[in-house]
């Protein structure tokens, strides 16, 4: 399904936020005992990959790395022949605030838990919660990283952050001090939609954003399409299919951005209720998946992420 010949370059990733992560941002108890369904989300997006013929990226959390009872399933994303990201190791959404020291010790644990675990070393990042900093740059080039794809160009990270705030439980002081950066801020919606270069520690880091609808610079995301498609699916349908229309007019290479619960049901994590979207049975997500996908290859070539970023290598030499 992926295509070639003449069409646009695209890429697909996948953000394996685990079970225990989305239970810590979210302030909820038992999460330190790093409950996952790995083992469920790992097999059943591989299979809905292999049968579309595609290659992605997968961003693994160094912790659920770290972690025998994750290898299996880990293991089989690499044998699959998909590519492994780095998602950070403890998946805390305020990298941002973390010393340079913090953040070398956090890419070393994770960049070590990933290769032990899938056998590949990643040379690609994205961000827990698109957070990014002047410093996680920096150190990303220092540690000959090809590529960052941690910026998310929207005006509505205020009202995701207040939509957080709405549905978390109980927080200690501390605990909101650091979520108070959660989603970004309004200007994060002046960012470019195209692959571009950054200077960082003496080098050009490519940064290749997650895509936002043309000039609207709203979301069109897997998850933020299977929300839309709760109330409606022709609604849901028809803003993917335009912005789709929209990438290709403006140029934009577009990168979608997938997450576990595109693949899991209510059934599946009855604990992750509070997420928009988390009412819907697995299979009628699957099929919006498919809505989803099919019209992307039909005008995109779809890559995963370092394919993404060779492409762009090379058209700059």
């Amino acid at each position: 399904m992926s295509g070639s010949g003449n069409k646009p370059i695209a890429s697909l990733s996948l953000d394996l936020d685990n079970k225990w992560s989305y239970m810590k941002t979210h302030g909820d108890a038992g999460w330190e005992e790093f409950p996952s369904y790995l083992d469920v989300i790992v097999p059943r997006s591989l299979e809905f990959l292999k049968e579309r013929g595609l290659k992605i990226t997968y961003f693994i959390v160094g912790q659920d790395a770290a972690l025998e009872k994750n290898h299996d399933a880990l293991r089989q994303i690499s044998a699959a022949g998909h590519e492994v990201g780095n998602h950070s190791f403890n998946h805390e959404p305020w990298l941002h605030l973390y010393s340079k020291q913090e953040l070398i010790e956090e890419f070393t644990k994770a960049e070590d838990a990933i290769e032990s675990a899938t056998g590949e070393r990643p040379i690609g990042f994205r961000g827990p919660g698109f957070s990014l900093s002047d410093t996680v740059l920096e150190v990303l080039a220092e540690r000959g990283y090809k590529y960052d794809c941690s910026t998310f160009p929207t005006y509505l990270g205020p009202l995701a952050r207040a939509y957080y705030f709405m549905k978390a439980g109980e927080m200690s002081e501390d605990e909101k001090e650091k979520r108070k950066g959660l989603f970004g801020k309004f200007s994060d919606g002046f960012r470019t939609l195209k692959p571009h270069y950054i200077k960082a520690a003496g080098r050009d880091l490519l940064e290749i954003p997650v895509t936002t609808l043309p000039m609207f610079k709203t979301p069109i995301h897997a998850s933020y399409v299977i929300y839309l498609a709760s109330f409606s699916r022709l609604a849901a349908r028809t803003y993917w299919r335009n912005a789709l229309r929209l990438c290709r007019i403006a140029g934009v290479q577009p990168s979608l951005l997938l997450h576990p619960l595109d693949f899991l049901g209510a059934e599946d994590a009855p604990e992750l209720s509070f997420f928009p979207g988390m009412n819907m049975p697995v299979e009628t997500k699957l099929e919006i998946m498919d809505e989803i996908i099919r019209p992307f290859a039909k005008h995109f070539r779809l890559e995963n992420m370092i394919g993404h970023a060779n492409y762009i290598h090379a058209q700059q030499n």
